[in-house]
């Protein structure tokens, strides 16, 4: 197979060929690239048939890179970040990925997977990843026992945390635990407008009642959240703040 490395960092892209070069695969290396620009171009011309994938590069991300692609007649398998909100999107689409640092063992797995995955059915997988990124400023994905399961972040009341489990629930009466905890979580819900007032809590501020002066978060379905008084003067501030916009 002809293949695409593009990666922004140069010993990220080393790093892959000397695991190619190990493993002895029937995989040829035809170029590297570090920008969406150059990609697009070498892609373009040369008509690889198989591109490993990084998803951050200096001038745009790997969905930049794709849409610009006239010849998607290739097989895809992105590197990324274990902390990149961009892996819940790939588990989403069910595609190969690597983590960085690239693994030997886990680069055998995703080349035998893609070897054998219809274009057909790689271009299905791009396009599920492809809406959950666009998405992901209101989805979360969390991986279950036997699923991945897609939340509406503008529909999810609180989380609550115990024991190293975090359990979200949701304003359908749905809820979903996760072998996480809530600290994991933390910087992505509070971008979506979530505060922690307690260790063991994140509440939607959109679904907050109302908040009794003694430290105690009523929600709009009943449920009462405690607030610690190290927390106190935090919460205070950034929920009279935020119900004046």
């Amino acid at each position: 197979m002809k293949a695409l490395v593009v990666e922004d960092k140069e010993y990220i892209r080393k790093g892959l060929l000397n695991l190619l070069q190990l493993i002895d695969t029937n995989v040829e290396v035809i170029g590297e690239c570090e920008s969406v620009k150059d990609a697009v171009v070498v892609a373009n011309s040369c008509k690889p048939e198989l591109i490993f994938l990084d998803i951050n590069l200096i001038d745009g991300t790997a969905f930049d890179f794709l849409d610009q692609t006239t010849n998607l007649n290739f097989k895809v398998i992105f590197i990324t970040a274990y902390e990149e909100f961009a892996l819940d999107a790939l588990k989403a689409g069910a595609v190969d990925y690597l983590l960085k640092p690239v693994d030997v063992e886990e680069l055998e797995i995703a080349l035998e997977k893609v070897k054998n995955l219809p274009i057909a059915e790689q271009q299905k997988q791009l396009k599920t990843v492809k809406e959950v990124w666009n998405n992901e400023d209101s989805k979360l994905i969390l991986s279950l026992h036997d699923n991945f399961q897609v939340v509406d972040l503008n529909e999810l009341l609180y989380c609550e945390s115990d024991k190293g489990y975090t359990t979200f629930y949701c304003s359908d009466g749905k809820k979903y635990m996760v072998s996480k905890t809530l600290k994991e979580f933390e910087e992505r819900l509070t971008s979506a407008n979530f505060i922690r007032p307690h260790q063991s809590y994140m509440v939607n501020l959109k679904f907050i009642d109302k908040y009794e002066k003694s430290g105690v978060i009523y929600l709009k379905n009943g449920k009462k959240i405690p607030v610690s008084s190290r927390k106190k003067d935090h919460f205070v501030t950034t929920f009279l703040n935020w119900n004046k916009n």
